[in-house]
């Protein structure tokens, strides 16, 4: 069997490779920022519910007392 590949083909092969890798870095950046942002959201969503824990924490110490203000 011969190969009929010229030496072309292998700059061919290289420019393709050279392209792909581009494109996956680019991908791999955008993919790196989502995380942030999404670490970032889920901070911000922490301390919410925090908060929302200590009001139910303290309404339900309110209605125990008889504080309620019926």
């Amino acid at each position: 069997m011969t190969n009929k590949k010229g030496p072309n083909d292998l700059e061919e092969q290289i420019d393709m490779l050279t392209k792909q890798k581009k494109y996956m870095q680019k991908k791999c950046k955008e993919a790196g920022s989502a995380i942030l942002k999404q670490e970032a959201r889920y901070a911000e969503l922490e301390k919410e519910y925090d908060k929302v824990c200590e009001e139910r924490d303290n309404f339900e110490r309110m209605l125990k007392n008889g504080d309620d203000t019926e």
